[in-house]
């Protein structure tokens, strides 16, 4: 065992049995019986029916004939022995049937919803790692011999079922709080939008902090006015090149070398590319590299898959190039890149993007399309003035954001560390347990956020950020 594991068993209640997993599983293998759903093993949940709607690919092939596969019962515990170095196992809410790869057994002696908890936690998952033998990468067979002397903590039925009253509790109350943060973080994403939005539509005069003094008709259907002094005119109108890449380069990646720009690289929701999944090429030098290389303030745009996803190249992005699926546009010096970026990220730009899909019946923007694109266009010193009143504001909002993240990422640690405790011992809950009301108003709807922090209370908080960020 690791010592990772050991450290949870070094010391536990005297009234408490040590024993091994042997003691407490009996293996079973019913079959013949393919009128029950399916079910999946998952690490972050256990025992899940299984969506056939699922396209991901995550799932293996189903046969037609299911006769031989696996019945788990409910209370039943079941193991996908390839992922349960990763905690793929648990105690079934339903009856139904699994791979044939998969082990099932019948708990004895322990409270089901305990055992399910207790063997889900931080607690046994290294223990199951370690009595697992790596067969190719990302895969490890558990060794059943291993598996069933694996150690595990019984305290009596009571405290058994107290921990699971005083866990289930705190669950609901911890999920209620992460929903809470989730719901914040999706305000604060609207409130991206609407930001762009109105600054890149003139609905606040940036250096006035009020509309402008007048406005006229944009000559586009989604877009009641415009400023009188600003420019309707087309991305054509302000770009000197727009092309997208070469097909078959994907077949030139390689561990080194440039960047190969794709639509995964690119967002909806900011003008940064996202470079952690990144994709190198070895390209010979041709003239076809010459004319998809990317340079600096190159606005990038999706024309297939996620389109309205859009980027602008950096400053000290080095030798980079699009592939087919990206339109590369070179702005003239009359115009801001990012302006022209932000455009095309607002409600103007997304919904032209919709409208040139005729409905979903087209796979993708032709450069027609792209060239096409609306554009609004302020002087140039105007642009550069609403450029850095968006990313100020935008900046601070991925702050609030991401330490909305942080919380989230702090709660699920206290609710991962409160079961271990609780079910190796290390926390009494009893008497806590003893406290609980005998109904949650909300248990019946876990995923429902707490009422503090409400609705208004988010609301408030996107609006007194804002304030602090316009003082």
């Amino acid at each position: 065992m690791s010592v990772t594991a050991l450290e949870w068993f070094e010391e536990v209640p005297v009234h408490w049995e040590v024993r091994r997993l042997r003691t407490v599983l009996r293996k079973v293998a019913e079959r013949n019986r393919p009128d029950l759903p399916l079910l999946s093993v998952v690490r972050d949940k256990g025992v899940v029916l299984r969506d056939l709607t699922d396209q991901s690919g995550n799932h293996n092939y189903i046969p037609d004939d299911l006769s031989h596969y696996k019945v788990v019962r409910k209370g039943q515990f079941a193991i996908n022995k390839m992922k349960a170095w990763q905690g793929s196992y648990g105690v079934s809410q339903w009856d139904g049937i699994v791979s044939p790869a998969y082990h099932v057994y019948a708990v004895k002696g322990v409270v089901g919803r305990y055992f399910h908890l207790a063997i889900r936690s931080r607690a046994c998952v290294p223990c199951f790692s370690a009595a697992s033998d790596g067969v190719r990468v990302g895969q490890w067979d558990l060794s059943a011999p291993r598996m069933r002397e694996i150690p595990f903590l019984i305290p009596p039925c009571p405290e058994q079922a107290a921990i699971v009253r005083f866990l289930e509790a705190a669950d609901r109350r911890i999920r209620r709080y992460i929903r809470a943060k989730e719901r914040l973080i999706e305000l604060l994403e609207e409130r991206k939008r609407a930001l762009i939005h109105e600054a890149v539509t003139g609905r606040i005069d940036v250096r006035t902090g009020q509309p402008y003094p007048a406005y006229k008709d944009s000559g586009v259907a989604w877009l009641p006015a415009i400023p009188n002094h600003w420019v309707r005119c087309r991305l054509r109108n302000v770009v000197s090149e727009v092309t997208t890449g070469s097909r078959g380069w994907s077949s030139y990646a390689a561990d080194g070398g440039p960047l190969f720009v794709r639509v995964a690289n690119l967002s909806r929701g900011s003008l940064e590319l996202r470079l952690e999944d990144a994709v190198r090429l070895n390209l010979p030098v041709t003239s076809e590299a010459a004319r998809t290389r990317i340079a600096e303030g190159d606005l990038l745009l999706s024309v297939t898959a996620y389109i309205g996803s859009v980027g602008v190249a950096p400053e000290g992005l080095g030798e980079a190039y699009v592939s087919q699926h990206v339109a590369r546009c070179r702005p003239s010096p009359a115009v801001a890149s990012k302006w022209l970026g932000y455009v095309l990220l607002s409600s103007l730009g997304q919904t032209y993007g919709q409208t040139r899909l005729y409905g979903g019946t087209k796979d993708g923007l032709s450069l027609d399309d792209v060239r096409n694109y609306p554009i609004l266009l302020p002087s140039r010193g105007e642009q550069r003035e609403l450029v850095r009143w968006i990313e100020r504001r935008l900046s601070l909002l991925g702050k609030l954001r991401d330490a909305t993240h942080r919380q989230i990422a702090l709660l699920q640690e206290y609710r991962t560390r409160l079961i271990a405790d609780a079910v190796t011992g290390k926390l009494d809950v009893r008497e806590a347990a003893t406290k609980l009301p005998e109904t949650d108003p909300l248990a019946a709807d876990p995923d429902r956020a707490d009422p503090i922090p409400t609705e208004s209370n988010l609301h408030s908080t996107a609006h007194d950020m804002m304030k602090e960020a316009s003082a």
